[in-house]
């Protein structure tokens, strides 16, 4: 495996983890910007009005973006496979 080759697939691989995880992290990111906001104007400072949207939003993105989370890592892991050739050889 030339360094080239490993450089490019750790490249594409690094770029699915960031576009996986922040299409999950950031919609709860807003939610927590939107609650904190809120607990700032209105002085309330209960721990579980801050982490319930944020996990609800957690949740709902998965449920929303999972089939094209998932069919983004299987498009990955098949164009691994199919450089399996061109690496070892």
């Amino acid at each position: 495996m030339t360094p080239e080759a490993f450089v490019d697939v750790l490249r594409e691989a690094l770029s699915v983890i960031v576009i996986i995880v922040s299409a999950v992290i950031v919609p709860s990111l807003i939610i927590g910007l939107v609650v904190s906001v809120f607990q700032a104007a209105t002085s309330i400072n209960e721990q579980t009005l801050s982490f319930l949207p944020r996990l609800l939003t957690t949740l709902l993105a998965l449920m929303f973006l999972g089939h094209w989370l998932v069919q983004t890592m299987m498009d990955f892991f098949m164009e691994m496979v199919q450089r399996i050739p061109q690496v070892v050889g």
